[in-house]
């Protein structure tokens, strides 16, 4: 046995898990916990400038690498900031361990007016997989090896530890194996494998498949799939797509490749689901992105196999002909060998089809971006950062409508690259996200593509990337509103009301926070301003002053907030659907 302080303990259990970094604000309360994990150096922490930004940073973190971090929150107001950053990670299936403190047992649960009482448990429970309380120190190590299991098996997402500030201190005995036990001791670290009878039918429905489409989503990158996913591509040499949190998978420069991000990816992508007869969706629930006014576009006339770790996700949002509960890797590697030697039908003018339309849809983009008007369109400022932006970077796409052009404008060939936030749609995601991709990749070059609007979120954090040396460097597409809510009001109401964002010089806010900062105009200005960037060593911002246009996937967009409403009424964006 060895006796250590519950905070020790508490760190001492991160290690096994190889957790790279803790986000969080120091407080009283956690000053315990940040004296355990100052002294263990495989832990690196990071002091953020609002609590919000912590779940932001590690969701980023498992974005990019699977890994898991560990956001803190002090009692009370530090706990409730946590908030909308949990719900990003818990929207997108991201693995994160949040640790709140709260007031001594005596004054809480039931709280009794103790100064910042929260019932953190009740407040973080909807937005966790997982939530508990400390009761009891010597639980620690039960506790947490709990919260990994829930946070890393299955569909993944945030679990929440609550600990009363006197759990911090308290000495306890523990049985020291109990605190190192490898992961595979206490959890699984493998997903479920497909019954062969399954893979076998699903090998068959594709072998004859006339017109197949193959969809990569999330489960695809979480599953370390990536590589599988493009042989099988390459195996059935059929039009392929990517989700938002696939994107990436199927490279924008593959010539199967006909758009990602679901329904903001172009003509192509709601014709294939249209005219398929088979649909093979990997590690894909279907959300929203990939709906129209009737629901998920997989309802068509295509058989739809649907591979997916979740059981609950199958079939819940699109019916399936094949539902495969089992991890995205395994499926795939199974599939690929049960296909091996089949004889397949002339998939040619198929593919042709949709290559062609979506040809069509690239040329409406690089019509637009030809566009000289003395305010520059978005998509001629996307369509140039996609030419100069490094290869090897690392791009969160921030802003709502802004990251339609990112989505359409940024090469993306490779997953865990670029980075959309479709499931909570959280702006201000993007500052904090830069910031953590560039602590876990200090030597590859990290962007963060956004609206005005959504720059103002966390722009504090420029503040902590210039404390940690992170360079980061914000390109903002500041067009000075909330662009698509005022053209939604003056298409709709014919009203503009509360959405302007004028006179506001975020370069000069760069510079207050000893960042670098630049204000660009014209196409031309942005290369040189790149490069400055880049040159001057610190974190900063490029202000590109753009005019509002609309994308042209927003009548798809429309379409699918149309979905529930009564037929023909169109819903919220009726005005909007026109041209879809």
């Amino acid at each position: 046995m060895v006796q250590m302080t519950g905070a020790e303990a508490l760190t001492r259990l991160l290690v096994p898990e190889a957790v790279p970094f803790v986000f969080g604000i120091a407080g009283g309360k956690l000053n315990p916990l940040l004296h355990a994990i100052s002294r263990e150096p495989s832990i690196r922490y990071l002091g953020v400038r609002h609590e919000a930004s912590g779940p932001l940073m590690g969701a980023a973190v498992a974005a990019a690498s699977g890994r898991i971090c560990v956001a803190l929150g002090e009692m009370g107001p530090g706990s409730s900031n946590l908030v909308s950053g949990v719900g990003t990670a818990f929207n997108n299936n991201l693995p994160l361990l949040l640790i709140t403190s709260n007031n001594h047992q005596a004054a809480s649960y039931p709280n009794r007016g103790m100064f910042m009482d929260l019932d953190t448990h009740a407040l973080l429970k909807p937005l966790t997989k997982w939530s508990a309380v400390v009761h009891d120190g010597r639980r620690l190590p039960d506790l947490v090896r709990d919260a990994f299991r829930q946070a890393l098996t299955g569909r993944r997402g945030p679990v929440h530890l609550d600990v009363p500030q006197e759990i911090f201190t308290t000495r306890f005995d523990f049985d020291e194996e109990a605190l190192s036990l490898a992961p595979d001791v206490y959890r699984a670290v493998e997903g479920p494998r497909a019954p062969a009878a399954q893979i076998a039918r699903a090998a068959e429905m594709l072998a004859s498949a006339k017109r197949p489409v193959l969809v990569a989503g999330g489960g695809v990158v979480s599953a370390n799939g990536g590589d599988l996913f493009r042989e099988l591509i390459a195996e059935l040499k059929a039009p392929a797509l990517a989700t938002q949190m696939g994107i990436g998978t199927v490279p924008s420069d593959s010539p199967f490749f006909i758009g990602h991000g679901g329904i903001i990816g172009g003509d192509a992508i709601p014709t294939a689901f249209a005219e398929a007869d088979v649909v093979l969706a990997v590690g894909c629930r279907f959300s929203s992105w990939l709906w129209d006014e009737g629901g998920a576009l997989a309802k068509g006339g295509a058989q739809l196999i649907n591979i997916n770790i979740d059981p609950m996700s199958l079939g819940a949002n699109a019916p399936h002909a094949l539902g495969i509960w089992a991890d995205a890797k395994g499926a795939l590697a199974d599939l690929l060998v049960a296909l091996k030697g089949r004889p397949m039908p002339q998939r040619s003018d198929w593919l042709e089809r949709l290559r062609g339309i979506y040809a069509g849809y690239r040329g409406k983009l690089e019509r637009m971006a030809e566009d000289t008007g003395a305010i520059m369109h978005p998509a001629r400022l996307g369509t140039e950062l996609g030419k100069l932006l490094p290869a090897d970077a690392l791009i969160a796409y921030d802003g709502g409508h802004t990251s339609f052009w990112s989505n359409d404008l940024t090469p993306a060939t490779v997953e865990r690259t670029r980075f959309h936030e479709p499931g909570m749609c959280q702006l201000g995601f993007g500052t904090p996200y830069a910031v953590a991709l560039k602590l876990l990749h200090p030597d590859r070059p990290v962007f963060n593509i956004c609206g005005d609007g959504a720059f103002g979120f966390t722009l504090a954090e420029l503040d902590t990337a210039r404390r940690y040396g992170l360079p980061i460097i914000n390109i903002i597409h500041n067009n000075a509103s909330w662009g698509v809510i005022k053209m939604g009001q003056r298409k709709t109401y014919d009203f503009s009301f509360g959405t302007d964002l004028e006179g506001i010089d975020y370069a000069d806010v760069a510079r207050g926070f000893g960042c670098h900062g630049e204000r660009v105009t014209t196409v031309e200005q942005i290369g040189p301003a790149l490069e400055r960037a880049i040159a001057s060593g610190l974190p900063a911002v490029i202000d590109c002053h753009v005019r509002f246009e609309a994308h042209p996937s927003m009548p798809y967009f429309a379409k699918m907030n149309a979905y529930g409403f009564q037929k023909g009424a169109g819903g919220p964006h009726a005005a909007l659907v026109k041209g879809a």
